[in-house]
């Protein structure tokens, strides 16, 4: 990636203070990147100068396990962090497909990730409850914990939340934590989206407390139970009973099925979209996916489509009252990665006028918005 000049400057800080410096001798616009897992997610990215690698800030800063709390650089890949917290029988309630992939903790707060386990536990919106971000013009801003700089009328842990890398880059996260399940159970169901959404509202409206409930476009759908050891069995029949005689208990790695879906089909557009639960299987069944994982209970979705649909996925949501967004795409594929303007726009373009007002961080990112 090179600007119009044909140079560009890789900046890869170990520390705040050196991103600090680095973000304040740099002219220009700049890019911020983790581990590249979501690079061609939202607009493309418009000519920078510089390129901020935050793979170099790594590593736990804090963990309060009495607390059940953590502070992390925000260039950790989360898989390493659970790995670290399993350690004390804790994790980040967090399953997006792309932690496999070596996703960093910034990375997945900045694209507003989500997995199947958001219906309960929400998304990191939820689970961030404070962050460290350096600004454009090398202000240092914390939210959550000891204050370095305070920016009135802003939760700025969740404001970063989604937002691309356009407002300013996450040095810093705290997380909320929770004890990792002593026993996780699947029960699975072969069925369309028709069906899959009837048994879907049965089972949400039980004392069951599924924690994921989602369909695959093999047809299958899709419902995890947390529990203890002893109790699983009991809770898993529970469930059978109540999905009737197609029901049954499935193997662990069933989830699998459900990350490469998320990922896409080979050559097809990923959209993905998010509308209310009571909606989702209708604009579904409207869209020529050819892949599909769909929150039952969340309302989101992840849908492959062909490049000429994208604009058409867009109007549908749009249409339903949801969002969507361009989260991969063919090289050559020329489709606008978001739906219509939302009603928030003017909102949205004072929010990036109050953090980056000369549009140095993330050019392109929210095309065709033209939120600079």
């Amino acid at each position: 990636m090179k600007n119009r000049e044909g140079t560009l400057t890789a900046l890869k800080p170990a520390s705040l203070k050196e991103a600090r410096e680095a973000v304040l001798d740099t002219a220009g616009r700049i890019s911020v990147a983790g581990a590249g897992t979501a690079a061609d997610w939202a607009g493309r990215l418009g000519p920078v100068d510089a390129v901020l690698d935050t793979t170099g800030l790594s590593g736990v800063i804090t963990h309060n396990p009495g607390d059940m709390t953590v502070s992390v650089h925000a260039g950790t890949p989360l898989r390493a962090l659970q790995e670290e917290l399993a350690k004390h029988g804790q994790h980040l309630s967090f399953d997006a497909a792309r932690v496999a992939d070596g996703a960093t903790v910034g990375g997945l707060v900045a694209t507003a990730d989500a997995g199947p386990s958001a219906l309960v536990h929400g998304t990191l919106r939820d689970l961030v409850i404070g962050a460290t971000t350096l600004l454009a013009d090398g202000a240092v801003v914390r939210s959550g914990g000891h204050v370095i700089k305070n920016v009135a009328g802003f939760d700025l842990a969740k404001l970063l939340h989604g937002s691309y890398g356009t407002l300013g880059a996450l040095v810093e996260v705290v997380l909320r934590l929770h004890p990792v399940p002593k026993a996780v159970g699947t029960v699975v169901v072969e069925c369309d989206l028709a069906e899959a959404a009837r048994l879907g509202r049965e089972v949400l409206a039980s004392q069951l407390e599924p924690t994921a409930v989602e369909w695959l476009s093999s047809g299958r759908l899709l419902v995890r139970i947390d529990s203890t050891e002893e109790a699983l069995p009991a809770r898993s029949e529970r469930l059978v009973r109540l999905l009737g005689d197609a029901a049954a208990v499935a193997e662990a790695d069933v989830w699998d099925e459900h990350a490469a879906l998320t990922r896409g089909a080979e050559g097809a557009a990923v959209v993905r979209i998010g509308v209310k639960p009571s909606l989702l299987p209708g604009v579904l069944a409207g869209l020529p996916a050819t892949a599909v994982t769909a929150g039952l209970g969340t309302g989101v979705a992840t849908v492959s489509v062909p490049g000429t649909a994208v604009a058409e996925a867009h109007a549908a949501v749009h249409a339903a009252g949801g969002t969507s967004v361009l989260r991969s795409r063919p090289a050559d594929l020329d489709a606008p990665a978001w739906g219509p303007p939302p009603s928030a726009l003017a909102v949205l373009k004072a929010v990036k006028q109050r953090f980056d007002p000369d549009g140095r961080f993330g050019p392109g990112r929210y095309d065709p918005w033209e939120i600079s």
